[in-house]
């Protein structure tokens, strides 16, 4: 497994055993709440939230886990193909298969978003056996097509606006939208496997944000009840952790199972026994002494009052830094923080490693690691301290780390 001593150049760390540890933390609380017989369908949208998509989805079916989930269905049809290079059975329709079922040896697949000009990814999407969300008619019709044409039927699950108003069908089109997929499995052509929505304000702890989940869970036992669906999916990250009445058949794990809360003031990562997998780490590129009075980045927004030790990281918003951030981040070096100065640059940034008056010797040297964000054992900031302080949400500090930072493994 990969050290973070040593670098040769930055790199996103993720834990595998961190990981692990928050799947079986979700399972704990489905079982906790009542509902042992819901699964899990791990959600590994946008590169895996940032960590990576074959490798999270990889942990997450050797965990025990089924179901997995992305959003476009490019995503959709590259993990596909990832999973199958990494030995699972995933042949597509063509073989032998109970479709009812989904394993860890042979899971799952659902995507949640095309376009009505998708004609050839729908058709390769059927060939390689994914399941697809169907919010509108139009879908409907797309899906139809490519399933005439490629000879397979397409699992669908239909997908209800029950109060997000993004994807989804209304509550006064879901009726017609429902009687066209049943005309549509009648002929073969589709297999209506599920029925879902989504929670909009469920990592809300107020009354506001509970009074718009439970009419959200209104309307959806209302459409549930339209139709016989062997499988109900509502709630994500916040119904498996602070609203148990969301709990069907599946539940998405996203932010907590990579070990992050979807909203600090429900509950810390500590709180929720969740372990934050990601370490984003890089070494110290320079290491100086500089005069009192030297400006530091571009504009000179910040400028060395004494004799001072400067450090450069070679991290940028080029790489995700966001530019937000400029002056107000820490970052860790050899068990200490150091704040961030000046602005961020496309490839760097400069942290202020203190006093170098009377020939104090620098706290650092190049090729030391800097820490910009991990779990918080070591004292280093977190994900949820970088959102503060970019004045964001965690989920962005962590997919928004760029393509040329590797992600590589840690246990």
């Amino acid at each position: 497994m990969f050290e973070l001593e040593h670098l040769e150049h930055p790199v996103a760390a993720v834990s595998l055993a961190a990981l692990r540890h928050n799947i079986a933390r979700l399972d704990e609380a489905l079982a906790r709440s009542g509902h042992p017989d819901t699964r899990q369908l791990a959600v590994v949208k946008a590169g895996g939230y940032g960590h990576g998509s074959a490798l999270v989805a990889d942990v997450a079916l050797k965990s025990g886990v089924a179901w997995l989930g992305v959003a476009q269905l490019d995503e959709a049809l590259t993990l596909r193909k990832e999973l199958k290079h990494l030995g699972y059975r995933l042949p597509g329709p063509a073989a032998d298969k109970d479709p009812t079922v989904a394993t860890s040896e042979r899971p799952r697949l659902l995507s949640w978003i095309f376009s009505p000009h998708a004609h050839n990814a729908l058709r390769e999407a059927l060939n390689w056996d994914i399941d697809l969300s169907v919010s509108a008619l139009w879908a409907l019709d797309a899906v139809r097509d490519a399933a005439r044409t490629s000879g397979w039927a397409a699992r669908v699950h239909l997908k209800i606006d029950t109060g997000m108003g993004r994807a989804g069908a209304t509550v006064a089109d879901f009726p017609a939208l429902l009687e066209a997929a049943l005309a549509a499995q009648d002929t073969g052509e589709i297999e209506l496997v599920g029925l879902w929505s989504h929670l909009a304000r469920g990592d809300e702890p107020g009354q506001d944000g509970l009074s718009a989940t439970a009419k959200q869970l209104e309307i959806f036992n209302w459409a549930a009840a339209q139709y016989d669906f062997p499988i109900r999916h509502l709630g994500a990250t916040s119904g498996e952790l602070f609203h148990p009445e969301t709990d069907f058949d599946l539940v998405r794990s996203g932010i907590s199972m990579y070990g992050l809360t979807p909203n600090p003031d429900a509950g810390s990562s500590a709180d929720l026994d969740l372990i934050p997998a990601m370490t984003l780490a890089a070494p110290l590129t320079s290491v100086k002494r500089v005069p009192a009075g030297t400006p530091v980045s571009y504009g000179g927004t910040w400028v060395a009052d004494t004799e001072r030790w400067l450090a450069v990281v070679p991290l940028g918003y080029g790489d995700g830094i966001p530019a937000t951030v400029s002056g107000r981040a820490e970052i860790w070096v050899k068990g200490h923080r150091y704040p961030q100065v000046g602005r961020v640059c496309m490839d760097q940034v400069v942290i202020d490693l203190g006093s170098a008056a009377d020939a104090a010797p620098a706290p650092a040297a190049p090729g030391d690691t800097a820490i910009l964000f991990g779990s918080g054992t070591r004292g280093e900031p977190t994900a949820d301290e970088w959102a503060l302080w970019a004045e964001t949400i965690n989920y962005e500090i962590v997919t928004r780390i760029g393509a040329r930072v590797p992600r590589v493994q840690i246990d």
